[in-house]
């Protein structure tokens, strides 16, 4: 039988973070609970979980603060916030330091089970991936890396990595924004597809290098690679 998947829960509201944690147990999950950013960053630190799931405000460290922290030292492990915040700019900051999910107070424990699968089934495809071209560029989507001919790498976040894998899958076709929202950020509302336009914005200019390769907008239906 294959070993549970650990997630670091780090949640300062006690009977709520004892609700998601006991949820989780019963679909499975080995779930360490911690109720502060800094007891959160120890037991990242010695536990090694496979997936984080961050409350924004919280004492000591807030969930900002701590993905910053982690995603120093661990490109690759998904973040999901829970966050009361509604305002577009703190949706966006957290997506821009590396955060791969966001849910808004209250939500159902469904939902946050779903979007840790589909995180889960992300990060599983990532692993088995192969190292895609295109133009000057070598993409390697296991390791999150962007290479130029013989230039250093660009270590790319999560999301970004997701987002260019299926955009060169969709090489000069149209990659529907509704579809790819809802793959990656699991809804496609106003504050996802904001997001989503800064992360779009972030890899035309770590592919500016070739001037054959464009991220086209096209207008109510989505982006298309071309080259």
């Amino acid at each position: 039988m294959a070993n549970p998947i650990k997630i670091l829960l780090a949640e300062d509201e006690a009977a709520l973070g004892q609700i998601i944690k006991e949820s989780l147990e019963t679909r499975d999950f080995e779930v360490l609970l911690c109720n502060d950013g800094e007891k959160a960053l120890k037991a990242y630190q010695s536990e090694k979980p496979e997936l984080l799931v961050l409350d924004v405000m919280m004492p000591k460290k807030d969930g900002f603060t701590l993905a910053k922290e982690i995603r120093n030292v661990d490109d690759t492990i998904p973040i999901i916030f829970l966050t009361a915040k509604s305002q577009t700019q703190d949706v966006v900051e957290g997506f821009t330091i590396g955060g791969n999910d966001y849910l808004k107070k209250p939500f159902s424990m469904e939902e946050l089970i779903v979007r840790i699968h589909n995180l889960i089934n992300r990060t599983q495809l990532q692993k088995t991936a192969d190292v895609l071209n295109i133009g000057d560029y070598t993409f390697d989507f296991p390791k999150q890396k962007l290479n130029y001919k013989n230039e250093d790498a660009t270590q790319l976040t999560h999301r970004e990595a997701h987002l260019l894998f299926h955009l060169i899958k969709n090489q000069n076709s149209v990659l529907d924004r509704s579809l790819i929202l809802n793959k990656l950020w699991g809804t496609d509302d106003f504050f996802s597809a904001r997001s989503m336009d800064v992360f779009i914005t972030k890899l035309r200019k770590k592919l500016n290098k070739d001037e054959r390769i464009k991220i086209l907008n096209v207008r109510g239906f989505g982006y298309k690679l071309t080259i």
